[in-house]
Order: C-alpha cells, then structure tokens, then sequence
C-alpha cells in the first residue's frame, strides 16, 4: 500500500425496517431501489442525503427520502434519533394525484410505526 492509499474504516448504525417496509422498497422499481438504498446507506453512515428532507408531524429526526422515476414518485420514511440505530418507517409509492401533500392514512401509519420503533428500542 502506498502512501496515497488508505483503508477508510466507516462503521455504519444498523437498519431496521418497520411493518412491510422492506418488502415495498423491494417492489420499486430497480433504479427506485437503487437510490434509496444508496441514500439509506449514507445515513447509516452518519449523512444526509441530497433527497432527504425532515418528515414534519410526526418527532424530531424523522425524514423522508423522495424519489421520482416516470411520472410516479415514491417515498422512504425513517427515523435517526431512536437509540442507535436507524428505523425505516414506511415505504411506498404516493398515489394521490392532489398535489404533494401525504395521503392521511400513510401519516398515521407513519406517526403508529415511530411509536412502535421507539417502544421496541426502549425495551432492548
């Protein structure tokens, strides 16, 4: 090894993947999941992703990563303020044809999961 070369040693924070989140991220499309996981893998790396932006209503250090590809746009949601680890809340494809708001019923299931996810790092 030259002096030019180093081992960069990155340790990176776990995932956990919330309800069906994991399987609906495997349902994008590949370039969809591609992305995402990229962007997910620079959190676990302690960065902010250029797509990421915060998840308002819900606590602090929720964000969401936006991905459009066609003319859908689909959407990852996680937390990194929950222990040590980063909890993937919900993962799905936004439907609503009504501007860029979040449909109701995926916020709720948001707002339960992040619950759940601080519940569940409580009692470990």
């Amino acid at each position: 090894m030259t002096e030019r070369e180093e081992n960069i040693d990155i340790s990176l924070r776990p995932l956990v993947w919330m309800g069906d989140s994991r399987q609906n991220i495997r349902e994008f499309p590949e370039t969809v999941r591609i992305s995402i996981g990229y962007a997910l893998q620079l959190v676990q790396a302690g960065e902010t992703p250029l797509e990421a932006k915060p998840f308002k209503g819900v606590g602090s250090g929720v964000y969401e990563i936006i991905k459009r590809y066609d003319t859908d746009t689909y959407r990852a949601v996680y937390a990194v303020k929950i222990g040590e680890k980063i909890y993937v809340l919900h993962a799905f494809q936004k439907k609503s044809k009504k501007g860029i708001k979040t449909p109701q019923a995926d916020v709720d299931l948001i707002k339960q999961r992040y619950k759940d996810a601080v519940v569940r790092e409580k009692s470990q």
